[in-house]
């Protein structure tokens, strides 16, 4: 519990309410506050379950992609570097002349 609600709890048992009542006010604040929260963000609506499963595989998508690229460029680098290190044998062993 934060400070603050300790300290509400103890006023509260202080001035005779019992712990299940303040405990019921609290539980029943914060789900006043979430849903508060939620309807801020739009996201209060019975669509709302729906949205989030689409945007949580929208974000899974985005991340597979990054990931994809990523690999793919490292592909093309490893690829270059193994080129060069052909050209650099082709020409160290005097291949040159086929080279141009």
């Amino acid at each position: 519990m934060t400070e603050i609600l300790a300290q509400l709890f103890a006023q509260g048992r202080g001035e005779g309410a019992d712990i299940a009542t303040l405990r019921a006010i609290a539980e029943e604040a914060g789900e006043l506050g979430a849903s508060r929260a939620l309807a801020r963000l739009g996201l209060s609506d019975a669509a709302a379950e729906k949205d989030m499963a689409e945007l949580r595989e929208l974000l899974g998508a985005w991340r597979d992609a990054k990931r994809s690229v990523w690999k793919a460029l490292i592909g093309w680098v490893a690829r270059m570097l193994l080129a060069l290190v052909l050209v650099g044998l082709a020409v160290r062993l005097g291949f040159a002349g086929y080279v141009k």
